[in-house]
């Protein structure tokens, strides 16, 4: 527990450093900063970050360790009765559910719309990708991988099964696109980068994928110079090491 509060504090102040870089190159900011409780290793937090990153949003971090209950709280619990993180609180305005978070930070401070094009149809191709992260990828990779992570359960044969099935769907989404909603980076890659890097963390084979190879290498250089390594990587490797102890 030592060491993983030590690795969360390292993170936190890498990340307030990158924040402050962001905020100087953007003009369109909040009145103050935006207030995230969240905690390194979670994915959806992950995204988030990146997100925020991507847009100069700048996040004054708050870390909520769900192994020592802080979301149940009944501070915690009056903000967000469903006690989930990541939780935004934008100058009282509360939000849960990062894609939600995502969304609304690209609407109220994106510089433009490339993240989460305005244009009808454009906005809705990047829509059905984050509703197919939630329910189908996301979700498959919970049900295949929260078993091994929080109880030691072995590797089901039957959920590897259908994650690859998802991942093969993505596979054929990707046919002849450089990320998953078109020609340049959305928040849907952002949004589903996060299990990949998992994936790859926890050395999980989806080399046969081609397509999806190909858009991984490519959404991990565009989200390079915003804490890519740092956030993303960084908090798999928790995770992955997290894994190896309740395997072991």
């Amino acid at each position: 527990m030592k060491l993983f509060a030590f690795a969360v504090s390292i993170l936190v102040l890498i990340d307030n450093i990158g924040n402050a870089a962001a905020r100087s190159k953007s003009s369109k900011m909040p009145t103050q900063p935006i207030k995230m409780y969240y905690l390194p290793p979670s994915p959806p937090c992950r995204a988030v970050l990146m997100a925020a990153r991507v847009l100069g949003v700048e996040l004054d971090l708050v870390v909520t360790n769900l192994l020592e209950g802080e979301h149940l709280s009944p501070e915690f619990v009056k903000m967000n009765p469903q006690h989930t993180i990541p939780t935004m609180d934008d100058s009282g305005f509360i939000l849960w559910e990062s894609r939600a978070i995502m969304t609304y930070l690209a609407n109220a401070y994106g510089k433009d719309d490339s993240l989460y094009p305005k244009n009808p149809r454009q906005r809705a191709v990047v829509d059905q990708r984050l509703n197919f992260d939630l329910g189908t990828l996301f979700m498959r990779y919970i049900n295949l991988y929260g078993p091994m992570i929080f109880t030691g359960a072995p590797m089901d044969e039957e959920k590897a099964t259908k994650m690859n099935e998802a991942i093969g769907w993505l596979n054929t989404m990707l046919e002849g696109k450089a990320f998953v909603a078109g020609d340049n980076l959305t928040l849907a890659d952002v949004s589903i980068i996060v299990t990949f890097t998992n994936l790859e963390a926890f050395e999980y084979d989806f080399s046969q994928y081609e397509n999806v190879v190909k858009w991984f290498g490519n959404t991990k250089k565009a989200l390079e110079p915003y804490g890519y390594e740092e956030i993303d990587v960084a908090g798999a490797q928790m995770l992955a090491q997290f894994l190896k102890s309740h395997s072991s």
